[in-house]
């Protein structure tokens, strides 16, 4: 049995939220799988020297209109916030603040997704399918480090066997082939590089990812302002993003966020 084989198990303070409980166990009263999903499982598993990550997001093998009845059953409160793309947002049930320990931030709400697989993309959005096949779900990810499930437990589950020996080696990967990635969300190039700002190993962006980047680098012009401007600031608030900011300027990937800009300025 190799280290990515034995079982292993993440315990965030979130995951035992009263109210975090109480939406899991309502999510699997039927037999129906729900599992955290992608950045609060990523960054449980790096541990305190991760950025706290504020987003927590789980994933159920049931469609939506089974998501709300499971959540409405329960007494819980399922707002269709993104049903087309298989979304609910759980409401948390009110807790006692006072229960708080020293540091904690108690979970107001959650976004359920149903599994899922991309049909059509247009390079912004995508026209989804649901399905129970959690690996197929994993497979329409941006990064291996991101396709990572972790259920009520805290097992960590990797359906693509690729997740934790990446995100082990600080290795910044694109599921299957970058351009294919890319090409359904051109987002995923400025992602990609401020993934590695806040979790890649020193030594340099993989030459293939960083190639298939470049070549695609037209796509970023058609993305609306405001998703180019965030995705920016998050990549300029990690610990040291000099060396990023350098090597998106090189192919001009940097000029076309911010035009103009240069590595020199």
């Amino acid at each position: 049995m190799t280290a990515d084989d034995r079982p292993l198990r993440i315990a965030p303070l979130w995951a035992a939220d009263p109210g975090m409980r109480a939406i899991m166990a309502a999510l699997t009263a039927e037999g129906a799988e729900a599992r955290f999903v992608g950045g609060c499982v990523r960054n449980a598993l790096l541990g305190p020297e991760a950025p706290a990550e504020t987003d927590i997001d789980v994933a159920i093998n049931r469609p939506p209109p089974e998501t709300i009845r499971l959540l409405e059953q329960a007494g819980l409160k399922a707002i269709p916030t993104g049903v087309e793309h298989g979304t609910v947002t759980a409401a948390t049930p009110d807790v006692d603040k006072s229960e708080e320990s020293p540091g904690e931030r108690r979970v107001a709400a959650v976004e359920v997704t149903s599994l899922r697989r991309d049909v059509e993309t247009d390079g912004r959005r995508a026209v989804v399918a649901f399905t129970e096949d959690w690996a197929e779900d994993a497979g329409r990810r941006d990064f291996t480090m991101n396709a990572l499930y972790a259920d009520a437990d805290g097992v960590v589950h990797d359906p693509l066997g690729q997740g934790r020996s990446d995100l082990a080696a600080r290795r910044v990967r694109f599921i299957g082939a970058a351009e294919q990635r890319i090409r359904e969300d051109y987002l995923r190039s400025l992602r990609y590089f401020r993934f590695y700002a806040w979790y890649g190993a020193a030594g340099g962006l993989d030459p293939e990812d960083l190639s298939a980047v470049t070549r695609l680098a037209s796509g970023i012009d058609g993305l609306a302002r405001e998703r180019i401007g965030a995705e920016m600031l998050k990549l300029l608030a990690a610990p040291d993003p000099a060396p990023v900011i350098a090597a998106m300027a090189a192919p001009g990937i940097l000029a076309r966020c911010l035009p103009g800009a240069t590595s020199e300025n």
